[in-house]
């Protein structure tokens, strides 16, 4: 398990030279995602079709897997778990395809075997060209496609909200980086980068994420999982006290931007955990947990009303 607010670094000890030499060159050749991809096709018919997509597949999780994207050094275990989920939809042309992409990430709980989701966003403006044993090639300066510009740009999102969950506003230079994507892809044929085409598409969220006015929500990121998710295995209490006390911070953001699609993509990921943890609380607990989250979120009322059922 990484070491919280350490930039997740790995201490190896061992007696002889070439033990050390073996496991430093192991954890600097780890990359920093553990990520799984699922592409499912089966509103496209065609038996060549699938052969693609199977091998689309194969190749966005090498991409995925084997791309350095931090200087940081990530021992195997410390890698983040992620998830992206592919849906194609519609064969365009030949070459061009258009579906969704849902994207998860989790972060382990100190000292315990549970994991706590930090992110969860489905993605429907997902458009690309891709020809069967395409290698896929990124450059993080320069437009060169739509499929690598999205996979990186949510590779470097799921790294800005784990590095955020471990250290104040550790995510920044992550969130800097996707944002550099966002504006490179301003040219782009596909939809997703653009100010002017939703107020819930990739260029939002980032841009929301680096105005001052958003930073009680990243506060509320590191409060509720290293204050309170992290401290649970010694004291349940107070770790469930503070979880109440970082979803406050999230009350200047919403009454500045209600409904906004930051605080959407927040309680995507911990509505269900966040009536798990509170419907064991005392009932003062309760109430005010129901109180805050139905202001925050009225679109999950209907879980949060389990809070307080007998």
């Amino acid at each position: 398990m990484r070491l919280p607010d350490s930039k997740f670094k790995s201490f190896v000890k061992a007696p002889l030279v070439l033990i050390f030499l073996v496991c430093f060159n192991a954890l600097l050749k780890a990359q920093e995602l553990n990520c799984q991809i699922t592409i499912n096709s089966d509103q496209i018919q065609g038996t060549t079709e699938k052969q693609i997509f199977e091998q689309l597949e194969k190749t966005i999780f090498e991409f995925m897997n084997n791309t350095r994207w931090t200087k940081d050094a990530f021992a195997p275990q410390e890698r983040i778990d992620c998830s992206f989920f592919i849906t194609i939809k519609q064969k365009i042309s030949s070459d061009q395809y258009s579906g969704s992409i849902q994207v998860q990430c989790r972060r382990p709980v100190y000292k315990s075997s549970m994991y706590t989701q930090i992110f969860n966003c489905e993605d429907d403006n997902f458009y690309f060209t891709y020809q069967q044993f395409s290698q896929l090639d990124f450059n993080i300066n320069t437009f060169q496609n739509n499929l690598t510009s999205v996979l990186a740009y949510y590779a470097y999102v799921v790294l800005a909200i784990d590095y955020d969950s471990f250290a104040p506003l550790g995510g920044t230079e992550y969130w800097q980086k996707a944002m550099l994507i966002v504006q490179n892809s301003q040219t782009a044929a596909e939809p997703g980068w653009k100010s002017t085409q939703s107020n819930r598409n990739r260029y939002w969220l980032v841009e929301n994420t680096l105005q001052p006015l958003f930073k009680g929500l990243r506060d509320c990121m590191y409060e509720y999982s290293r204050k309170g998710l992290d401290v649970m295995h010694q004291n349940v209490e107070e770790g469930r006290a503070a979880v109440l006390a970082s979803l406050e911070l999230i009350k200047p953001v919403y009454n500045a931007r209600p409904a906004n699609y930051n605080i959407q993509l927040f309680f995507n990921a911990k509505a269900d955990e966040l009536v798990n943890i509170f419907k064991s609380a005392p009932p003062e607990d309760k109430n005010k947990a129901l109180e805050i989250l139905m202001l925050l979120d009225p679109a999950n009322s209907n879980k949060y009303a389990k809070i307080t059922a007998n």
